[in-house]
């Protein structure tokens, strides 16, 4: 349960940094700082919409355009974007195409290494486990 809640709170943590990034980097990605209650749901909701939309993403090019199936991390993160720029939260404007495009392969790039690195700093295998390979945030006494 505690590497499940980790895993969570890293994802939440690379979904903003890719965010905060793209700000920094995008003249067309722009975080609305008067209405940072606005961030913190997009961040929330982007995380949560990123994690339903991969697997879906995935089974659909996966029965109709295997092709695609190399894209599906950015697709659904543009599709993810999408939504929470829409959102009346406020919080997150995107304005220009270059912006959507380097915006969402910047925040996938970030998200996907992220989520990715964070578990294996912090969560360590439990010798206990017999070897399953199961991951402890807590150390082996």
């Amino acid at each position: 349960m505690i590497a499940f809640l980790f895993r969570s709170f890293a994802y939440l943590a690379s979904a903003a940094i890719g965010l905060l990034l793209a700000d920094g980097l995008l003249d067309g990605f722009v975080i609305q700082w008067d209405r940072w209650w606005g961030f913190v749901a997009c961040i929330v909701i982007f995380a949560v919409l990123q994690s339903v939309l991969s697997p879906v993403a995935v089974r659909l090019a996966d029965r109709y355009a295997p092709v695609l199936m190399g894209g599906i991390g950015i697709v659904s993160t543009l599709v993810a974007l999408f939504v929470v720029v829409l959102l009346p939260v406020g919080g997150l404007r995107i304005v220009d195409l270059s912006s959507w495009v380097l915006g969402a392969v910047l925040v996938w790039l970030v998200t996907a290494i992220g989520s990715a690195v964070l578990p294996l700093l912090f969560l360590r295998r439990d010798p206990r486990d017999g070897g399953r390979g199961v991951r402890s945030s807590t150390r082996a006494r």
